[in-house]
């Protein structure tokens, strides 16, 4: 049997890497996106985001790119996309609804609907965004009742669990993948699709829909309740005395527990955790259960409570008044090995210390631009070293490596006051004390 054709529609973060990652398992694939910028990246080999390996992957295979196997192109052609697919991969954004927690589905019903008339033969059409469930149902009926390949324009819901700054190994080998579909034809395609990774072990789990639709939300919703447990205990250990870092050590050993998600800090952001935890309480609500999700309200108010928290406490070390306090701050990204700014934790912080009259200076290894567009009315420096100069303290808020590797003794020539807030529990208290810093870091009163 001929291997499938497949196009991936919206290239962002999931679909820009969703893209290569099938091109470099063998596939012919044809990207689509509305933005034309960015498929003038992508036609370069240009990653459009920054986002560790990605951009080799597409080098190796946008057509054009000298080298490369030709198998990745790009279209704005609904019509093309039609044509050219037997599976389309609909890989498009569905952020927050502005002003409440629902999910704002436009851009997949706009996209669905913009495919759907160009389906004149048989077709597997993927989800792979975060939705509310029930969204599969109303889409499969919607596509076979506008596409002229009618019932063989199928609907199948395969979600994605990419972690940002890993996302091209958990494309090209997912610790598992999940489809939800309604019958052996979509089942079978998919197979194929996935072929690569199955046979190196990636477990396949078939599927309803809403169970394969509930399988993000539901993983993101287990994350954030651990990430927030131990930002609880972190609070608890504040008030008591004890080191969160050296408990979540102890309470890791259990492998019922885990050690993976306990590291307390600011808290988690991102494109993700927070907008799907909330989309998945709204969707609760309106099927009637929102009840089984009422801790995820706690959950949300325990990781917005860290922020205010890391400012608090640097009120503190600045001796209980803000307003024209030098306030460095490194990190800018939700995360490190990302340039990904959405709801960011450390952005946030910055941008209530600002807001309270601090000057603050913001160095982050690959998240400048982002934030700068976000935040413009803070200050930014080139590098570590910059950032920290004259500063009366230094608040530590997205854990790159590059900030581990800081040498305190450097860094203390350069301050006003040195005085370090680490708000990831990533940096080693002894180090900087021996440096002549005082060190204070989030649920770690006696560290």
């Amino acid at each position: 049997m001929a291997s499938p054709k497949i196009t991936v529609i919206g290239l962002g973060y999931l679909g820009a890497t969703h893209a290569a990652a099938m091109a470099e398992l063998g596939f012919e694939v044809l990207g689509l996106d509305v933005v034309p910028e960015k498929i003038r990246k992508l036609e370069q080999g240009t990653a459009p985001m920054f986002e560790p390996g990605l951009e080799e992957l597409l080098r190796k295979h946008v057509v054009g790119v000298e080298g490369s196997s030709g198998r990745l192109r790009f279209t704005d052609s609904w019509q093309e996309i039609g044509e050219f697919g037997d599976v389309h991969f609909v890989c498009v954004n569905t952020p927050q609804k502005h002003g409440e927690y629902a999910c704002d589905m436009s851009y997949v019903d706009s996209a669905m609907d913009s495919l759907a008339p160009h389906l004149t033969h048989p077709a597997l059409v993927v989800g792979k965004s975060t939705v509310p469930v029930g969204s599969a149902e109303r889409l499969a009926a919607r596509i076979a009742a506008a596409a002229p390949a009618g019932e063989d324009a199928e609907l199948a819901w395969n979600p994605e669990f990419l972690r940002e700054g890993f996302a091209v190994k958990d494309t090209l080998h997912p610790d598992r993948i999940v489809v939800g579909v309604r019958g052996p034809r979509a089942e079978e395609l998919l197979r194929q699709v996935y072929a690569t990774p199955i046979a190196e072990g990636s477990p396949f789990l078939v599927a309803d829909y809403p169970t394969s639709e509930l399988v993000k939300t539901s993983a993101n919703s287990f994350l954030a309740t651990k990430i927030s447990f131990i930002n609880a205990m972190a609070e608890v250990c504040e008030a008591a005395g004890g080191d969160v870092v050296k408990l979540a050590e102890a309470i890791g050993h259990d492998d019922r527990i885990g050690r993976k998600f306990l590291r307390a800090g600011i808290g988690f952001g991102g494109g993700c955790l927070p907008k799907d935890i909330r989309a998945f309480m709204a969707r609760a609500g309106e099927l009637g259960a929102s009840e089984a999700l009422s801790f995820l309200r706690e959950v949300d108010s325990i990781n917005m409570r860290r922020r205010a928290q890391m400012v608090e406490l640097t009120r503190e070390a600045v001796g209980g008044a803000l307003l024209g306090k030098r306030i460095a701050v490194l990190g800018a990204t939700f995360k490190p090995d990302s340039d990904d700014v959405r709801d960011s934790p450390a952005l946030n912080v910055a941008g209530q210390l600002h807001l309270q009259g601090a000057q603050v200076t913001v160095y982050d290894p690959k998240g400048m631009d982002n934030a700068r567009a976000i935040f413009p009315t803070l200050g930014y420096a080139d590098t570590a070293g910059a950032a920290v100069r004259g500063a009366d303290v230094v608040l530590h808020l997205t854990e790159w490596n590059e900030f581990k590797e800081l040498d305190p003794a450097v860094l203390a020539e350069a301050v006003a006051t040195p005085h370090i807030l680490d708000g990831r529990n990533t940096l080693d208290p002894a180090t900087w004390r021996k440096a002549g810093w005082t060190f204070r870091a989030l649920g770690r009163p006696t560290a």
